[in-house]
């Protein structure tokens, strides 16, 4: 999938970090990754942020005490979110920052292992999931953490898989005009479900929304309805592929359209499928 057009993954996270970022919303992503990991902070641990996308999470895992944060993404837009942020941050050099891909075998194998390996939302988009969970994995100290969100296979029913990935591709080649046509047509068809009568209800959760793990509502529809290249993974398939390489599932959040899996890997893993 190299050679097709990609979604501005970048330039729409650079944009809303510009547009929205403050206090509250690191707060809330902090809260988020905490209770997941189901710890009072990150103190002692390295971590490594794999498609750091707007670097939220990043200043999040930061301010949660990390011991070393390593951030890179793909994308150079994210990349300078991210920096933006790291700036933020006065420019700690326990925070490193970088460009480069998780399918890039030769990138991957030239990082260290890390106590914390963390990929939000992101190797879905590669185009190679299961190799970039596969390099990603390979990145966990025995003994560590792996916690990453992957599109569930298993939600989509209605419309299903299928529907979504022709949209995507029809948004990431369309201009302006039509992705706004879209993102209202997403609004009106799944959020307001053809009914105006649930305006007040979608204003509610416009406002709302920056409280999950505090984005915002528009950027995260423009990601979801443009996020191409996208594969869908279901969660059973997720699960054995990690605990073929020696890791032990700790947590699971299903119900939305990322599963959130947190891993262990086993203090004396075999690697080796």
């Amino acid at each position: 999938m190299t050679d097709e057009r990609r979604f501005e993954f970048g330039k729409n996270w650079k944009d809303f970090i510009e547009r929205h970022y403050n206090q509250d919303l690191v707060d809330v992503s902090k809260r988020h990754i905490l209770g997941v990991l189901k710890r009072g902070d990150l103190k002692g641990l390295r971590v490594l942020d794999i498609g750091c996308g707007s670097g939220l999470h990043s200043m999040a895992m930061f301010q949660a005490g990390v011991t070393a944060l390593h951030s890179f993404d793909y994308d150079p837009n994210s990349v300078a979110a991210t920096e933006m942020l790291h700036q933020k941050a006065g420019s700690p050099a326990t925070w490193t920052i970088q460009q480069g891909s998780v399918l890039d075998d030769s990138f991957m194998s030239s990082l260290p292992t890390y106590d914390l390996v963390y990929s939000w939302g992101v190797l879905h988009h590669t185009g190679e999931v299961w190799k970039a969970v596969d390099l990603a994995a390979a990145r966990v100290v025995p003994g560590g953490l792996f916690y990453i969100a992957l599109y569930s296979a298993d939600v989509q029913k209605n419309p299903p898989p299928e529907f979504w990935l022709q949209v995507k591709q029809k948004y990431v080649n369309s201009g302006w005009l039509v992705r706004r046509w879209m993102d209202w047509w997403y609004v009106w068809r799944f959020m307001m479900h053809r009914n105006p009568t649930l305006i007040p209800v979608v204003l509610k959760r416009m406002r709302d929304h920056s409280k999950t793990r505090g984005m915002n509502m528009f950027t995260d529809i423009r990601d979801w309805l443009g996020g191409w290249p996208m594969e869908f993974v279901w969660d059973a398939d997720a699960i054995k592929f990690c605990e073929q390489r020696g890791f032990i599932l700790r947590e699971i959040l299903t119900g939305e359209a990322n599963t959130e899996f947190l891993f262990e890997r086993r203090a004396t893993a075999d690697s080796t499928p």
